[in-house]
C-alpha cells in the first residue's frame, strides 16, 4: 500500500496560509474543523487564517500526521508564537517539539538534547516580552538580557548559541537569523589540582566500598563522571591492565588505564552484590546507572571528611590524573589518548600546571646571594 503524502504547509494569500494535500476523507474532514478554513478551486489547495488560533487547530487535529512546513511558514509560525497568549503557548511548545525530532534524527547525545531544548524552550518563552525583531536581533538580545540579568558564565552563554543555532538552521530553516552571533571569548582558567597526599586523603575519608571505588576509578583512569557511572562489569580487561569505555564524548570508544588497587575495589563491589544489574554502579533502580549528581555529592562529602579546602568535582580528579601523569614523564601524546581528547591543545593545559618544569626553575630569592657583586 502506497504511503499518504504528507501534509505541506506554506504561505498562501495575505494573512493566509495554504493546506496542500491529495484528498483523504478523514484529513478533509479534520480541515473543515478549523473556523475560517476556505477551499481554493483554482488551486486546489485549502487555506486557513495565519493567526496562532488558527495554527493551533491545525497542530492540534493533525498530531498524529506529520505537517511539512516549508521555511517561510515555520517564520510565521514562529512569529505568531511570540505573542501572549494561550495559543502562541502550543506553538511554542511545537517548536520546542520539532526541536526534539530533529535532534533525535541527528542522534545528538541526551545531554546535548536535554541542553539544547531547555535554552530553546527559555528563549521561545522569553520573547512575547519583546517587541517583534529580526530572528538575530531576538537572539542578541536574549542573551543581554541573561548576561545582565542572571549574569550567566561564559560557558552557559557559550552553550546558548550553539542551541539557538541548531534552532534557526535545523528547525526553522533560517541559517540566515544567525550568521554572526557573536560568541563570548574564552577564558584560559587553569584546573584545580590535587597533590597525591590530598587524593590519598580523599579516598581514606570514603568508607563505603562503592563510593571508595568510584574515587579511585576515576583518579586512576582519568575518567569523566559520565563514563565512570555507565561503566559494565565486563568493561575491565583484567589481563591487559585496560578499561573499555562506551562511547565517550564524542560518541567515541577508547581504553584507558586498569589500576591494580582500582580493580581489587571493584572487584570488593561485584562481591557485595545483592541483586543483578548491568551496571558497575547501578542507582535506585538496578536497571539504570548512578546518576552523575551522586557522583558528584559523593565526592563533596569525602572533600569535607578529608579536610581539604580546594573545590574537588568528579574532574578535578580527572585533571590530577593527567597532570600526575605528565609530572611523572609520560607523553602528552599518550594522556591524550586516554583522556579522549580530540585536539592535543585540550591536553596542552596541563602543562601549565604540572610541576616537572616549573619544579627546576629556583625562586630568585633562594638563590645564593654574592656578596662582592
Amino acid at each position: 500500500m502506497r504511503a499518504v503524502r504528507p501534509i505541506e504547509v506554506r504561505p498562501g494569500g495575505p494573512g493566509r496560509l495554504s493546506i496542500i494535500t491529495p484528498f483523504v476523507r478523514d484529513r478533509i474532514d479534520r480541515i473543515k474543523k478549523i473556523p475560517g478554513r476556505t477551499w481554493h478551486t483554482e488551486r486546489k489547495c485549502w487555506s486557513i487564517p495565519d493567526t496562532p488560533a488558527a495554527i493551533r487547530h491545525l497542530l492540534a487535529l493533525f498530531a498524529d500526521e506529520p505537517l511539512r512546513f516549508d521555511a517561510a511558514a515555520l517564520e510565521r509560525m514562529y512569529i505568531a508564537a511570540r505573542t501572549a497568549d494561550e495559543d502562541s503557548r502550543v506553538l511554542r511548545e511545537w517548536l520546542v517539539d520539532a526541536t526534539r525530532r530533529e535532534l533525535r534524527v541527528r542522534r545528538y547525545s541526551f545531554k546535548t538534547q536535554k541542553a539544547y531544548l531547555g535554552h530553546v524552550r527559555r528563549f521561545l518563552n522569553d520573547a512575547p516580552s519583546r517587541s517583534a525583531t529580526s530572528g538575530l536581533d531576538d537572539v542578541r538580545a536574549y542573551i543581554l538580557t541573561r548576561i545582565e540579568r542572571d549574569n550567566i558564565s561564559r560557558a552557559f552563554h557559550d552553550q546558548i548559541v550553539s542551541a539557538l543555532n541548531f534552532f534557526f538552521r535545523h528547525v526553522l530553516h533560517r541559517p540566515d537569523a544567525v550568521h554572526g552571533i557573536p560568541r563570548p571569548r574564552r577564558e584560559r582558567r587553569l584546573p584545580t589540582i590535587l597533590g597525591r597526599n590530598e587524593v590519598e586523603r580523599l579516598v581514606s575519608a570514603v568508607e563505603n566500598i562503592r563510593h571508595r571505588a568510584l574515587i579511585l576509578l576515576i583518579y586512576s583512569a582519568g575518567l569523566r563522571c559520565s563514563e565512570v557511572v555507565r561503566l559494565r562489569p565486563e568493561d575491565f580487561d583484567r589481563d591487559r591492565g585496560l578499561i573499555f569505555i562506551r562511547g565517550g564524548k564524542g560518541r567515541k570508544d577508547r581504553y584507558t588505564l586498569l589500576s591494580r588497587r582500582a580493580l581489587d575495589a571493584v572487584e570488593r563491589v561485584l562481591a557485595a552484590r545483592r541483586q543483578a544489574s548491568p551496571w558497575l554502579f547501578p542507582g535506585t533502580r538496578p536497571d539504570r546507572p548512578m546518576s552523575t549528581r551522586t557522583v558528584q555529592h559523593v565526592i563533596e562529602r569525602a572533600r569535607h571528611r578529608a579536610g581539604i579546602q580546594k573545590p574537588v568535582t568528579p574532574h578535578t580528579l580527572r585533571h590530577s590524573f593527567a597532570t600526575h601523569l605528565l609530572e611523572a614523564g609520560t607523553d602528552l601524546r599518550y594522556i591524550q589518548e586516554l583522556l579522549g581528547h580530540a585536539s592535543s591543545r585540550t591536553t596542552e593545559i596541563y602543562t601549565h600546571v604540572s610541576r616537572r618544569e616549573l619544579g627546576r626553575i629556583r625562586s630568585p630569592l633562594d638563590l645564593p646571594v654574592d656578596l662582592d657583586q
